[in-house]
C-alpha cells in the first residue's frame, strides 16, 4: 500500500508540473490540489490498515469496509474544500491530476 501511495503522490507531482508548464501557476496548484484529494485519503486508508493488522485478532474485514467509507467520505469533503476555498481554481488540472492519482495504479500491475 505504501508504494502506491507514493506512487501517487510522484504521479501527482509531475501532473502538476505538467499543468504548471502548460496553464501557469493556478494550474499548478490545482492540479497539486486535485491529486492531493486522492493521496491523503489513500494514504489514511493505507495507514489505518497497516495499524489494525500490527494488533493481533484484530484485522477483519470490517475495518476495511469501514476504512474504505472514510476515505470516499473524505475525498468527497476534501474536492468541495478545495473548490470552496481556492478561487482560481483550474477545473481542468485539478479533474486531470485526480484521475491521474487515482489511476496511477495501472502502472503498478505493468511493472512486474
Amino acid at each position: 500500500m505504501l508504494r502506491l501511495v507514493l506512487l501517487q503522490l510522484v504521479t501527482t507531482v509531475i501532473v502538476s508540473g505538467i499543468a504548471g508548464l502548460l496553464g501557469g501557476v493556478h494550474a499548478l496548484v490545482s492540479a497539486l490540489l486535485g491529486g492531493l484529494c486522492c493521496v491523503v485519503p489513500n494514504g489514511l486508508l493505507a495507514l489505518r490498515l497497516f495499524v489494525s493488522t500490527q494488533k493481533p485478532g484484530t484485522a477483519n474485514p470490517m475495518t476495511f469496509f469501514i476504512g474504505e467509507f472514510i476515505k470516499i467520505a473524505l475525498t468527497v469533503a476534501l474536492l468541495f474544500a478545495v473548490a470552496w476555498l481556492y478561487r482560481d481554481l483550474n477545473w481542468l488540472a485539478l479533474i486531470a491530476a485526480f484521475i491521474v492519482a487515482l489511476k496511477s495504479y495501472i502502472i503498478l500491475l505493468f511493472r512486474h
